[in-house]
């Protein structure tokens, strides 16, 4: 009767010589590593996953817009701003002086403008008199005409009419010309004078300077890098300050080769070194036109060819930017938080291996 014998694997290993094993487990360790190997390239071109993935907010340069002394910080390091909070004042009294200043040229431009009106009453004034004479020495030069024709009057006698009729004459035309130049230096009437433009501009400007002595907050944030103290000189256009404004983008680099199968509106999983264990979903919202390699200067020098003494060179990465579903997840990173971004692809069996993967990094975020 036949007998069933059953032998284990333990069995069999007790059988095997020392080198029969090694030869089992080195045939065991390349069919893992050549399962590892096609694993990973199936997996780069299908679901890419880049630890090199950033927050990022956008940070503003607190600028002063004047030069002084700052008299006043109103607030700390890390405090929380919203758009248009004071942040530090400068010392404004050269700025009300200047105001000052700008109001006496405003006021001295509508009083110059009141003695060329005047001015221009009194020439209107000496015109009409010598419009006046000038009709009287008309009258005269006409009737002289009559009469030297009748040979009532002698010819001195109307040669000093027609020098009379003659200068009057030139004196309305000298008073016209005048007139007209008075007028010219008066310029428009009321807030379309030059002058008055000129003067009003410069109070304008005297007042927007002393506004620019209170330096305000241009976005809601967070202060950054606070060096200004009560008593520092600010120049003008030097920074004294950041604020890390509280808008936050998601960006991730992957190799060019990663990326030709996915488009605008692919799934991502994001797992956060600052939240190890938690994956968040999101979406590719974007991606960049280039990188830096890929910027040519017109600088007047011939092209540099690119060298490189290695058979397989780097693989060259391309950004995409990322929206998460809960969109203000984002903004309660520090900018420069670093990220793991898993893209899944379309098919639901690599979703699921998209899923596990990342989530496998996230709980290894535990360690390191």
């Amino acid at each position: 009767m036949p007998v069933s014998v059953l032998i284990t694997t333990q069995e069999i290993n007790n059988f095997m010589t020392p080198d029969q094993k090694f030869a089992r487990y080195v045939k065991i360790s390349l069919v893992g590593f050549i399962v590892l190997f096609l694993y990973f390239v199936i997996a780069d071109l299908y679901m890419p996953v880049t630890p090199q993935a950033r927050v990022y907010h956008p940070v503003v340069q607190v600028t002063p817009q004047v030069s002084g002394r700052v008299t006043e910080v109103l607030v700390t390091n890390n405090q929380a701003v919203e758009k248009r909070q004071a942040l530090f004042k400068i010392n404004d009294e050269p700025f009300e002086l200047a105001v000052q200043q700008a109001e006496l040229v405003y006021d001295d431009a509508k009083l110059q403008n009141q003695r060329l009106d005047s001015s221009v009453k009194a020439i209107e004034a000496q015109l009409a008199a010598a419009k006046a004479k000038l009709h009287e020495q008309t009258l005269l030069f006409e009737r002289g005409e009559s009469l030297l024709k009748k040979r009532s009057i002698s010819e001195q006698e109307y040669e000093t009419i027609n020098a009379n009729y003659q200068s009057s004459k030139a004196n309305v035309a000298a008073i016209e010309a005048q007139l007209s130049e008075a007028k010219l230096a008066r310029g428009k009437m009321g807030n379309d004078n030059l002058a008055l433009r000129h003067a009003l501009n410069q109070l304008e400007q005297a007042k927007l300077n002393l506004s620019y002595t209170t330096v305000t907050a241009d976005t809601d944030g967070k202060t950054a890098n606070l060096q200004v103290t009560a008593g520092t000189y600010a120049n003008k256009g030097q920074p004294l300050m950041a604020i890390v404004a509280n808008k936050a983008d998601l960006v991730a680099d992957f190799r060019e080769k990663s990326l030709v199968h996915v488009q605008i509106g692919s799934t991502a999983k994001v797992s956060f070194d600052a939240l190890p264990g938690k994956v968040f979903t999101g979406k590719i919202v974007s991606f960049e036109a280039g990188v830096s390699d890929g910027q040519l200067n017109a600088n007047g020098l011939l092209s540099a060819t690119e060298s490189s003494n290695r058979w397989v060179r780097d693989a060259q990465r391309q950004r995409i930017h990322i929206q998460l579903d809960e969109h203000q997840m984002l903004a309660k990173f520090p900018s420069g938080a670093r990220a793991t971004v898993q893209l899944l692809p379309d098919s639901s069996v690599g979703s699921w291996f998209a899923s596990m993967q990342i989530r496998f990094i996230s709980v290894l975020h535990f360690i390191y």
